[in-house]
């Protein structure tokens, strides 16, 4: 059997808390293989974003290990985790997080310049990619002049650009009416379809249902892992 893209084992994560210690995640194992697309739901303070900052190698756990491709974050150094997160993994955040005054184009093409490519290079790729979530004809204006869904399309793009194994989404459509929300959710399904791996936070059961597999966290613990065809709705 293949080695899954994301190992967790006997996970647990604490913060100092001027009330004390803080358990955020409690022995907490999971894998999750090449391709699959997995939902992470539970209520506000259950862990799922601690959870996906891990994944996401912006934080580190307190005991057990995580490894990413067969290898353990923790035994990877500061630039080696740098390179990590630009190159194998894209990030898609509920706030989109656009540069206000660079173009769309401009935007989707920022994480290359950390690839060394020049920048005819770095433009010819993000017009292949504003293309691909259909805002080829927006390349120049500023995120200000298109809508809050044409923006999560953008974030995505830029998400892609790198070319990553494995896409990390908090809560992406949770600044979306349930249209485009449903439409940004369609992206993500098309993504999956060509073999990326995608772990996607969310609250919301519709979103959830898009996804094939279900993660629930409460009081830091997983409680449920079930394709999402054997979830109750």
């Amino acid at each position: 059997m293949a080695e899954p893209v994301i190992r967790i084992e006997d996970l647990h994560k604490s913060y100092e808390t001027s009330a004390g210690l803080f358990p955020a995640l409690k022995d907490v194992s999971l894998d999750i293989a090449a391709g699959e697309f997995v939902a992470v739901m539970g209520p506000s303070g259950s862990g799922k974003s601690t959870f996906m900052n891990i994944l996401g190698c912006l934080d580190k756990p307190s005991a057990g290990r995580y490894l990413l491709d067969g290898r353990s974050a923790a035994e990877l150094g500061k630039d080696e985790l740098a390179l990590l997160r630009n190159r194998t993994i894209g990030f898609v955040f509920q706030g989109f997080n656009l540069l206000p005054r660079m173009s769309l184009l401009d935007n989707v093409a920022l994480p290359l310049i950390y690839c060394g490519l020049v920048r005819e290079e770095r433009h010819q790729r993000a017009h292949e990619l504003l293309a691909k979530v259909g805002l080829a004809d927006k390349a120049a204006s500023l995120p200000s002049k298109i809508s809050g869904g044409q923006q999560q399309r953008v974030a995505i793009a830029r998400a892609l650009v790198n070319r990553p194994r494995l896409i990390l989404a908090d809560e992406p459509t949770g600044n979306l009416d349930s249209q485009t929300g449903d439409e940004i959710m369609k992206l993500f399904e098309e993504l999956n379809r060509e073999g990326i791996t995608i772990v996607l936070v969310t609250h919301e059961e519709n979103i959830a249902r898009h996804a094939k597999r279900q993660v629930r966290f409460f009081d830091g613990r997983i409680v449920s892992d079930k394709p999402t065809k054997e979830v109750s709705i």
